[in-house]
Parts: C-alpha cells; sequence; structure tokens
C-alpha cells in the first residue's frame, strides 16, 4: 500500500520540525530578552541621587575653595576689585611672625584640649558601673555644655575667671591660694580658654566612649576576673585596648575642633584685652585679617595654611592610629 506525502517531502501525518532560525526564532528570542528581569533596575536613579550631593559638594565645597586659592593671589578690596599678582601674600604672611605665633597657640591650645580625652574615659568607666544610681541623670549633665550656646558659656566663665570679683578669686582667696586676672594676664590667657574648651568637649567625648564601653562583651571581663585580675587591671588590660577605635574618634574630633577655636577666644579675651596679642589663635588672625583690617587675600592666605595644617595633622593621627588602636 502506497504512502502518500506532503508538499514538504514529509510522511503524510507527521508535522515537520520548524527550523530554529528564521523570523519564528527571532520573536522567541527578543520576547525572552524582554522577559528577562533587568539585573540592574536603580542605575537611573542611583545616578539622579548620587548627583544632588556632588552638586552640593562641589558648590559649597570645591567651588569655595578655588575662589579662596585664586583669592589668595590676588590684591584688592571688594570695592576696586581683584588683580592677581601671585605668591606676595603668601610670602607676606610666611615672612611675618604673627602667623607662627598664632599656629604655635592653636596647636598649644589642641594639646592641652587633647587632655580632656583621658579625663572623658574615666567618668565614662565610672559611670559604665551597673550598680551607680542616677547613671542617666549624670550622663545628662555633662552633656549640658555640649547643647548650651558657646557664647552663653564664654560669659559664664569670663566672670568665673574675672580678676576682680571672679568665684575663681573668691574661692582661691578663702583657701589662701594665689588670685590673678587669668584671662587678662598674657601667661595664663590661653590655658584658662583652654580649661573651658575641655568643659565644653567633655559631654561629647563622654556619651562616645560610653558607646564604646557598652560594645566591650562582659564575658571579657568576667574572664579576666577569674584569672584574678583586679578592677584597675581589668581596665587597662582588656577595656582600654577594647576601646581605643573610640578613643582614636573622640582624639580626632578634638583636635580638629580645636584647631578652628574662635568663639571662645573672640567672647573670653575681647578686642581689647592686653593679652590677646600673645594669645591668638590661627583662626582668631584670620578673622582679624580678613574682616577687621579688611584685606580678604591675605586672609584668604591664613585660611588656607589653616586648612593645610588640619589636613596635616590629621593625617598623622591617622598614621599613628596604626600602632596603638585595637580593631575587633
Amino acid at each position: 500500500m502506497a504512502t502518500g506525502t506532503t508538499g514538504t517531502g514529509a510522511p503524510a501525518g507527521v508535522t515537520p520540525a520548524r527550523r530554529s532560525g528564521g523570523a519564528g526564532g527571532a520573536i522567541g528570542a527578543g520576547r525572552g530578552r524582554r522577559d528577562r528581569p533587568n539585573r540592574y533596575p536603580d542605575n537611573r536613579w542611583a545616578a539622579i541621587l548620587l548627583a544632588v550631593p556632588f552638586a552640593g559638594l562641589v558648590i559649597f565645597y570645591l567651588w569655595p575653595l578655588v575662589r579662596t586659592v585664586l583669592l589668595s593671589l590676588s590684591e584688592g578690596t571688594a570695592f576696586t576689585g581683584y588683580s592677581v599678582t601671585g605668591f606676595d601674600n603668601w610670602q607676606r604672611v610666611l615672612d611675618g611672625g604673627e602667623v607662627w605665633g598664632a599656629l604655635v597657640n592653636t596647636l598649644v591650645y589642641a594639646a592641652i584640649v587633647l587632655l580632656g580625652v583621658p579625663i572623658a574615659m574615666v567618668l565614662a568607666a565610672l559611670l559604665h558601673q551597673r550598680e551607680l544610681r542616677g547613671r542617666s541623670f549624670y550622663r545628662t549633665l555633662y552633656f549640658v555644655p555640649v547643647v548650651t550656646m558657646p557664647v552663653a558659656v564664654a560669659m559664664v566663665w569670663r566672670y568665673i575667671y574675672n580678676g576682680d570679683f571672679g568665684l575663681l578669686n573668691e574661692v582661691l582667696d578663702a583657701v589662701g591660694g594665689p588670685t590673678r586676672a587669668w584671662v587678662a594676664d598674657p601667661d595664663t590667657a590661653l590655658y584658662a580658654v583652654a580649661v573651658v574648651g575641655i568643659w565644653m568637649a567633655l559631654g561629647t567625648n563622654l556619651i562616645i566612649l560610653a558607646a564604646g564601653l557598652e560594645a566591650v562583651p562582659e564575658s571579657l571581663e568576667e574572664a579576666a576576673t577569674l584569672d584574678g585580675a583586679g578592677p584597675v587591671r581589668r581596665f587597662f588590660s582588656v577595656t582600654v585596648p577594647l576601646l581605643t577605635p573610640s578613643i582614636f574618634l573622640v582624639s580626632v574630633l578634638s583636635v580638629i575642633g580645636s584647631l578652628q577655636m574662635f568663639d571662645l577666644l573672640f567672647i573670653m579675651l575681647g578686642r581689647t584685652n592686653p593679652a590677646l596679642a600673645d594669645s591668638k589663635t590661627i583662626v582668631y588672625l584670620f578673622y582679624e585679617e580678613a574682616f577687621v583690617r579688611n584685606d580678604r587675600p591675605l586672609g584668604a592666605v591664613i585660611a588656607l595654611i589653616t586648612l593645610v595644617v588640619t589636613l596635616a595633622v590629621t593625617a598623622v593621627q591617622f598614621r599613628l592610629q596604626r600602632r596603638w588602636v585595637t580593631y575587633a
């Protein structure tokens, strides 16, 4: 019996196989690509969201920095206009002794304020004791200087340091101690302001170090106790090494804030104080040149010197932290 064939040459009743190529295959492949989920669906939104802070960085940081550099290479005023003169302003600043004296005062102030870090560390350790009553109250009390206006703080301490009727001299006189005009004496003015700087930074340092203490595992302290270690040895052998990242953080923040100190000196000493000439910081010198003497180009040079010194000191701190900071 003969069997029929179809027009394609295939036996009757048998459907010929469809080739993988051709229009049908292309349509299927295209549909598969369209149905495939996008691995990076938020790329466009990510670029848009990153563009906003980048624009802020350029507008509020990079462009003012460029303008400051150009201003430091110019001379003139805002009324007469500025003209580029090269490095004459830099030579004037670096050849003069005032900027170097202000820089030394700034570094001395920063070093004194840095002494407040171990004070905050001891207080944080005391407030970390579970059996201490009123822990939250004391933490809030130590944080009061942080939320108080610096102008108000400076005015209160100016009264305390007053040489005629100040509270400090009253107390010293009652116990037979020496009295003096603390902020009017060139030998003590900068140190008196630095004590206020320590007091103002104490709250922030205390909170950061207290948070670091909360992260120390109690099991390590219990193991040290079982080994016979007392409270002091446990603190220096177990707690302090694990607390070094927090100590490093508050040290960096304290130094950066100290290098930019202006308000305390401005309020506590005043422009007519005879001790001001020997107690100026680098930022106060910038204020005098740029706003009192209206020499903006010279002020721009001092501002850039402040920036370079701050970056250099911070870089040294980050370099040295490799030797003593322990990251768990």
